[in-house]
């Protein structure tokens, strides 16, 4: 498989573009590049190795290296993330479901083994759960500088929850 030159330029100047449009003093040295791309540069890569390991030299006899290449692709992805957008308060039980991905690919691409899915499901569901609780732990923090209007609109719903409760009687 060739990758053209305008394939793999393409998407890179694309977020650069991104970068600058939402990052007005962005200047792009190698010290910006490193702080801001490193999962992309180090981790993903690594992850993708493993894909690249089993999908092509192995011809899809190694289905053990899907696991780590599952959890060391989806954690470079989920650093990505955290760092591109400062939010590792939220982003952190990406790290579980890094857990649940790799073993996923095991499953899927490997003897699709149901005991499998035992925890595959208890990742997922906690690594979700976690995601829920942070993710609006967080928006309540962001809200907090408008304390006065958020307080005034619970004082409001609460009370036409309440009024609507009572005709319902």
């Amino acid at each position: 498989m060739q990758i053209s030159r305008s394939g793999l330029l393409g998407p890179i100047l694309v977020l650069l573009g991104v970068m600058m449009l939402f990052w007005g003093d962005f200047s792009l040295g190698a010290g910006e590049i490193f702080a801001y791309f490193w999962p992309v540069l180090f981790v993903m890569p690594v992850g993708l190795l493993f894909h690249w390991m089993y999908f092509s030299v192995l011809e899809r006899r190694g289905v053990g290296l899907l696991v780590p290449g599952g959890i060391v692709l989806t954690a470079g992805i989920v650093c990505q993330i955290a760092t591109l957008f400062d939010s590792w308060d939220v982003m952190w039980p990406g790290f579980i479901l890094a857990a649940a991905v790799g073993l996923f690919e095991l499953y899927w691409f490997g003897g699709r083994n149901k005991w499998l899915l035992i925890p595959i499901n208890i990742l997922s569901a906690l690594s979700l759960l976690f995601f829920a609780v942070f993710s609006v732990a967080s928006l309540f923090s962001s809200l907090s500088s408008s304390r006065p209007f958020v307080t005034l609109a619970l004082i409001v719903a609460g009370g036409l929850l309440m009024l609507s409760g009572r005709r319902s009687v």
